[in-house]
This record gives C-alpha cells, structure tokens and sequence, in this order.
C-alpha cells in the first residue's frame, strides 16, 4: 500500500482526499490544511495538521494549492530525497524544491468543492525525473483513476492552454448567453438541451466537423443582425473575434 500525505485543502485537494478514501491501494496518511476546518468534513481529525513541523513520513507528497506557492511550499517540507509532486497543469516540474525528487500529478478537470466528480473518468497526466518514481506515480494514479498520460511538462503547458479555450472561456461564453436571456426575459434552460447536443458530438465529431452557425455558412445578413441586436461593446467584440475566427479557420482546411 502507497502512503500518501496532500498538502492542501482547496477544490483539487478536497477531491483527492475523497478518491483516495475510495481505493484499498492507497493509505491516506494525512492532510495539510492552514484551517483544518476547511477538510475535517472529509478525513479524520487526527490525520489532518496545519503546522510542518507535524508532518509525518510517507511515499508520496501531493502539493495541491495555488501555482503561486507551490516552489514555496515544496521548500518548506522538513525531508529531502522524498517523492513530492504538484498537481498544477501550467507550472513546470522544476518549481518542487530539488531537495527532493520531483513530480507531477495532473488531474485534467475542473473542479468545484460543491460538485461531486468521478474520478475514474479523469485523465491524470504524470511526470517524474525517473522510472521508479513513475512506476508509484502511475500505480498511485490508476488507483483512482481509468485513464493516466504520461506527458512533459512543455507537452502540459500546452495542454493547459488548450484546456482554459475548451473549458474556461466556453463557460464564459455560457455566462454572456446567460445574461442575454436574463436580459430578454428568457430563461437559460431553454439552451441547455443545446449545450448539452454540442457537448455530446464532439464526443464522435472532430471540432471542425461539429461547426455549425452563421460564421460556419458565412451567413452575413444573420451575422450583421446580431451585432446589430447586441448593445454591450464587449459581448459585440467577442462576437466579432470568434466569427472571425471561424471564418478563418475554414479558410485554412
């Protein structure tokens, strides 16, 4: 059995605690938290410490808090030579302190404390600096979840990227649709049998084939109808910039 120790109690680390709690591979031997009120809802009391001084050995240290933090952190870790990784998509496995020996474990989804998730669906993509290590982190990582990547720090970077485009910025664009409805006295249910459609072809559709809309047919006459319905400068520019783009990218194929 793995023993593992998170540092952390935000919305990734809560979510590992709780897959963690779901395998018989894993011991979850403690829980970092500044309030342990943050995560005692979730594990022991007795396993949960808010001070370094009170950590204890154990395989595998996950670091799941802020980018931000994570080389601080790392540094603060009262062991050397041990397995300590980030759960981060955007920082590189070079900001865990080189006293120890040095990871990555990305979980690619997006998390609420509020949500519950199954883990099991979750790509995690892993990086270490040897084979050993990768060897726990892969056992570590298909213990909770079907699905593990074996991807470079360069190679997350960019997956991260593309992840805020697919994720971040499309629900933003759910908030600006929300607020079009609320604006016209329409309720936003009405769209999400169409959120949901969208969101089920590109299951079986490659993006370019699942396009669709006024861009995709160069349907001015809608186009110009729409910018002349929207009065918010910045949702009129983000029409413009994406029907652009769509337009461009039929260009290039």
């Amino acid at each position: 059995m793995i023993r593992v120790s998170i540092i952390g109690s935000g919305n990734v680390a809560q979510h590992l605690i709780v897959a963690f709690s779901k395998t018989t591979d894993i011991e979850l031997v403690q829980v970092f938290a500044r309030k342990d009120a943050a995560v005692a809802h979730l594990i022991n009391p007795d396993k949960i410490y808010t001070n370094f001084n009170d950590i204890i050995a154990a395989d595998l240290f996950i670091i799941a808090i802020t980018d931000d933090a994570i080389t601080e952190v790392s540094a603060a870790i009262p062991f050397s030579n041990e397995l300590v990784v980030h759960t981060s998509g955007s920082v590189s496995i070079a900001a865990i302190d080189n006293k120890n020996r040095q990871g990555v474990f990305y979980p690619l989804q997006t998390f609420s404390k509020s949500k519950e998730v199954d883990f099991k669906t979750i790509p995690i993509c892993i990086e270490t600096k040897n084979e050993k290590d990768f060897q726990i982190l892969e056992k570590v990582a298909k213990s909770i979840s079907n699905t593990v990547y074996k991807i470079n720090s360069e190679q997350r970077k960019a997956l991260h990227i593309a992840a805020v485009f697919v994720c971040n910025f499309v629900n933003h664009l759910y908030q600006i649709g929300n607020n079009i409805c609320i604006e016209n006295d329409l309720p936003f249910d009405i769209l999400k049998p169409l959120i949901q459609e969208t969101a089920n072809k590109i299951l079986t559709l490659s993006p370019n084939q699942a396009q669709t809309g006024p861009a995709k047919r160069k349907d001015t006459q809608t186009i110009n109808a729409h910018l002349s319905f929207l009065s918010d400068e910045n949702q009129k520019e983000i029409y413009k910039m994406l029907t652009k783009s769509i337009i461009d990218n039929g260009k290039k194929l």
